[in-house]
């Protein structure tokens, strides 16, 4: 508002009878406004290691390549097949797997392994394999072709292994609306049946 004797300029309008003066902002904040408009372009084409130009995608690409080198094993499972039969045979492992098997994966092959989207966990018949080692690779990996993701991203490695004796704990069980068989028969150990040698016998 004005007071009386100011002679600082006034704002050619006024509001409800109020005027008000006509204070320009402070140089130092223009100044600093010209700098962030010349700095634009600048940040832009990104010169040195700035920016978002092409050369951020180069820093990026530089940085996880090192990150792979100094962390070869980083998001990889170490587990053994030795390793994977005992976690397998544990059933504090298999209950621990059927936690996380029913919140990432009942919802395509049902609570009980019956299949939905998913193949059927509970029968014989494995897409990609039946052995611990086979399923371990197949979770951790996914199947992005049929819109399974791979876990081994998500889950942690000891959730992947116990996830894997869960998963072979279903074989055998009896779902209640267990899904057509897929893929290829296998014994009781998820090793694949020589049908081969079968179909050459009289």
């Amino acid at each position: 508002m004005t007071r009386p004797g100011d002679d600082r300029p006034m704002m050619d309008h006024s509001y409800d009878g109020i005027q008000e003066y006509d204070n320009p902002m402070p140089r130092w904040w223009l100044l600093l406004f010209a700098v962030t408009i010349v700095l634009v372009p600048v940040y832009y084409f990104a010169p040195g290691d700035i920016g978002a130009g092409a050369k951020k995608e180069e820093m990026y690409a530089k940085e996880m390549a090192a990150f792979a080198a100094a962390n070869p094993d980083f998001g990889k499972s170490t587990v053994t097949a030795e390793a994977l039969a005992a976690i397998v045979a544990d059933p504090t492992q298999v209950q621990a797997g059927k936690a996380v098997f029913t919140t990432t994966c009942a919802s395509c092959h049902q609570a009980d392994g019956g299949g939905l989207i998913g193949p059927n966990l509970a029968d014989n018949f494995w897409v990609h394999g039946g052995t611990p080692m086979a399923i371990h690779a197949t979770i951790t990996n996914g199947v992005l072709a049929k819109g399974m993701p791979p876990w081994g991203t998500l889950l942690k490695p000891e959730q992947i292994n116990a996830l894997t004796a869960f998963v072979r704990s279903l074989q055998g069980t009896t779902p209640k609306s267990p899904k057509a068989a897929e893929g290829s028969m296998t014994n009781p150990d998820g090793t694949a049946i020589d049908t081969t040698a079968a179909a050459k016998t009289p």
